[in-house]
């Protein structure tokens, strides 16, 4: 026998015990014993498990909520279900359930096996949560035991939906279900989401919004109308209409008549009882703190039991609340001018030293305005970013392209779209009114709020730099690009965002993050372990103090001197502020601070009602639109409406203000400005030879002092004093940098951008 055969012989033999001891018969017989051993385990588990009483859990409680000195803010959840009998629900509207969840439900005794074994192997597999469980077996989680994904939970829920379907009807099971399901904005049960999203009791509910709610079941908050963003719209209509067509085919719906259905977009959330006014914005916020805190989902939050204290002080909240009501709503007519319909007013007050919310203003209240104007991010903060520019300038110790130190006497250019210079994309923003002010210095062009200076700046600085120093100070950058026109506040913030950004500048750069929340306790357990509202050193204490420093001088000498100097209780107090008009006047803003208080005040125009616009181009509610001619006026600027409210409440609320403790040596605060003058004809040679705007162009109402000119005032030292050198001439002048004059770039093909008129 050779080699080669003597292998064969040898692979032969093997292959022939591995037959003898894995035969076919012996497979067969191994199965058909784990089998028998599964139902016996099975059956053994069945006898054992009993159908328990209902869940406690689902007697749902209150949730109280406490103003910072313990009395009672509000107390929610009281009426947020009511039982119905299936009676009382359309025929085919219980349908749409069925059709929705479980279509062999009738015929099913009560467990979809195979999706119980898909959720059982997900759950040993660590995939988590796995759909394809029957009506039954949702009710029996609901009801009988709790929401967690463990392997004992999944066979207790199988053995007990068998035994509650033997004994149970089908129509019980289907009137516990939609009793016992949660459908989000805190409603319980179908008759408290007939409420909650349609105004209606459930037995007046038609087949397409009970079709609504039978989707709303997989992802309550991420398919609530209302709140859904375009992917979450997207997916619940998609679900709503493969709900029709399922009953369309099981010939529940007549097809012709699941033609005709249209998406039944709900109404917009209603406040919950006791939260009217501004009480429910301040539930609201609180309420999605403790949620995010706590890591618990909405329907275990809403089954009650916290008690919840805020940090907002019922003087402070209740003057809030006044000072926008005299200063703007009194002044705006809805009933003469439809525009003044589209106003919206959001403010938040913070404690610099604890980062504590001490009052919130979220709109006209939750009825008539769900979205609370304290936090939104979708308006743009405008000129209130400066301040973030200068405080990166800072903190960075940044130089001028000329390779000179940026302070708040450093001199810019600040001619209306002079293209910024060592940026990698053409940028040349406008000036408000396209005006232009010559060579002036860094404190004038935030007195001004000078675009084309702080254009540059963050040129000067690096975006990068000036973004990252932003979310330092507390702002969302994330997914940010950190781009040129960002210098002109083009991303969204919300007056709470900004108040807290405005609270880390007075904490001396120390970073404040606005808390509502003071404690928060559920019912057995500890009090909830909330986060600092006060965190690290994020920008030096120097470059924080000398942006104080500068924001005096917008208040004492620029756009925020008319309405916050001198208004009662303020004239003796040292405050530091900026002012924020964005683009089209979409949004205005006035953010400022004492010693004690931050408060941010924040204008939004806002659609109230669709309409065709003077251009003939459709406006849909909710659209962003100008605040111009609000209250029977013009452009409405930071310093106007913003302005006056902060003056108000700043005005009945700080109290002994300290005067500012700020280690700096520059800045308005720390060297008086240089004499001011309204805006001359043109620029001194002696300063700049750029022409500024003829005298015949006034500024706004917010339009600052002008440059100064040589004849006025000595130029500043970089110490903030005057230093004994003549101003240069254009015989002495050193070649002119970014920072002063330049020299246009050829732009022969470029295309140019539109940019931001703000000039805050």
């Amino acid at each position: 026998m050779g080699r080669a055969e003597a292998r064969r012989a040898q692979r032969r033999a093997a292959k022939s015990g591995i037959r003898r001891f894995f035969t076919w018969r012996k497979l067969l017989g191994t199965a058909l014993g784990v089998i028998l051993l599964g139902m016996g385990a099975f059956a053994v588990l069945y006898m054992l498990v009993p159908v328990p009483e209902g869940n406690p859990k689902m007697e749902l409680q209150s949730n109280v909520y406490k103003y910072a000195d313990g009395t009672l803010l509000a107390r929610t959840g009281e009426v947020n279900r009511e039982v119905v009998s299936l009676a009382e629900v359309p025929k085919e509207v219980q349908d749409t359930f069925v059709a929705a969840e479980n279509k062999s439900f009738y015929k099913d005794h009560g467990v979809d096996f195979k999706g119980t074994a898909r959720g059982l192997l997900n759950t040993l597999s660590g995939k988590g949560k796995q759909g394809g469980s029957t009506i039954t077996q949702q009710y029996v989680k609901n009801y009988y035991l709790d929401q967690d994904q463990t392997v004992s939970r999944k066979l207790k829920e199988l053995v007990i939906s068998l035994k509650l379907d033997q004994k149970t009807s089908k129509k019980d099971i289907l009137a516990g279900y939609i009793n016992t399901s949660y459908y989000g904005r805190g409603a319980w049960g179908i008759q408290a989401a007939a409420q909650a999203y349609y105004g209606v009791d459930a037995k007046d509910l038609n087949v397409s919004q009970g079709a609504y709610l039978a989707a709303l079941l997989q992802a309550p908050s991420q398919y609530d109308w209302a709140v859904a963003g375009p992917n979450g719209k997207r997916l619940v209509k998609a679900r709503w209409a493969y709900t029709l067509d399922n009953m369309v085919e099981e010939g529940w719906l007549d097809s012709a008549k699941r033609q005709k259905q249209t998406f039944p977009v709900p109404h917009d959330p209603k406040p919950l009882n006791g939260t009217a006014g501004q009480k429910g914005y301040i539930v609201q916020a609180a309420r999605e703190a403790v949620i995010k805190q706590a890591g618990i989902t909405e329907d275990e939050f809403d089954r009650g039991g916290w008690t919840i204290t805020v940090n907002i002080d019922q003087k402070k909240q209740a003057q809030l609340e006044k000072s926008v009501e005299a200063k703007l709503l009194d002044k705006l007519d809805t009933k003469k001018r439809k525009l003044d319909k589209d106003i919206q007013a959001g403010a938040a007050s913070v404690d610099p030293k604890t980062g504590a919310v001490l009052a919130l203003y979220g709109g006209r209240g939750q009825s008539e305005h769900w979205i609370s104007n304290a936090g939104r991010r979708d308006y743009q903060p405008a000129s209130t970013f400066k301040p973030v520019i200068l405080a990166a300038a800072l903190d960075e110790e940044s130089k001028t392209q000329d390779d000179e130190k940026i302070t708040a006497n450093t001199r810019y250019d600040g001619t209306s779209k002079r293209p910024v210079v060592g940026g990698d994309r053409y940028f040349a923003p406008e000036n408000e009114d396209d005006h232009n002010y010559g060579r002036i210095t860094v404190q004038t062009a935030m007195n001004a709020s000078v675009n084309s200076v702080f254009a540059q700046m963050g040129v000067d600085v690096g975006m990068d730099k000036v973004l990252a120093t932003a979310g330092k100070l507390g702002m969302n950058v994330k997914g940010l690009e950190a781009a040129p026109a960002m210098t002109l506040g083009s991303m969204g913030a919300s007056p709470l965002e900004m108040a807290g950004v405005y609270a880390t500048l007075d904490n001396h750069g120390r970073q404040v993050t606005p808390q509502i929340v003071k404690t928060a306790v559920h019912q057995g357990d500890a009090p909830l372990d909330l986060p600092d509202a006060v965190g690290d050193q994020v920008v030096s204490r120097q470059a924080a103090d000398s942006v104080t420093s500068v924001l005096t001088g917008v208040v004492d000498d620029g756009t925020a001197r008319g309405s916050v100097r001198n208004a009662e209780g303020l004239s003796d107090k040292d405050i530091a502020g900026k002012t924020g008009t964005s683009d089209d006047n979409k949004s205005a803003w006035f953010t400022g601070y004492t010693s004690n208080l931050v408060t941010s005040v924040g204008l939004f125009g806002e659609a109230a009602f669709d309409r065709t616009g003077d251009d003939g181009k459709k406006i849909q509610k909710n659209a962003q639109v100008t605040l111009q001619g609000a209250g029977g006026g013009g452009r409405v600027n930071g310093g106007g409406f913003p302005a006056e409210i902060w003056a108000d409440y700043m005005g009945h609320s700080v109290g002994k203000a300290r005067e500012f403790d700020l280690d700096t040596d520059m800045g308005a605060a720390v060297s008086p400005p240089p004499e001011t003058h309204s805006p001359s004809p043109s620029t001194s040679p002696s300063d700049d030879p750029t022409p500024s705007k003829s005298p015949s162009t006034s500024p706004s109402s917010e339009s600052p002092p002008a440059s100064e000119s040589p004849q006025s005032s000595p130029p500043a030292s970089p110490s903030g004093g005057p230093t004994s050198e003549p101003p240069p001439s254009p015989s002495n002048r050193p070649d002119p940098d970014p920072s002063s004059t330049v020299e246009l770039p050829d732009l022969s093909g470029d295309k140019r951008p539109d940019h931001s008129d703000d000039n805050g």
